[in-house]
């Protein structure tokens, strides 16, 4: 079997390419999502009565798209 030979120049551009693409695509909705999780800490955490329920909201915080997603597919009615 022959060994093949990899063109470094041909990776550097795909690499080169790639990391252009997908330059600054997605760094804005990181923010917001890590805003949102703050929210939705502060409110599930706040309206909790105890430990354990506290903790429980802190995991609701962490999923907290989930339950918007289905609130307004709930609103929609479908």
């Amino acid at each position: 079997m022959a060994k093949k030979t990899i063109n470094k120049k041909q990776v550097g551009k795909c690499m080169e390419e790639k990391s252009k693409r997908w330059t600054g695509c997605q760094c804005g909705m990181g923010g917001a999502y890590f805003l949102g999780f703050i929210g939705a800490a502060v409110y599930f955490i706040s309206s909790s009565v105890g430990f354990w329920a506290g903790v429980v909201g802190f995991l609701k915080a962490l999923v907290w798209p989930a339950f918007v997603v289905y609130g307004l597919l709930k609103f929609l009615g479908l």
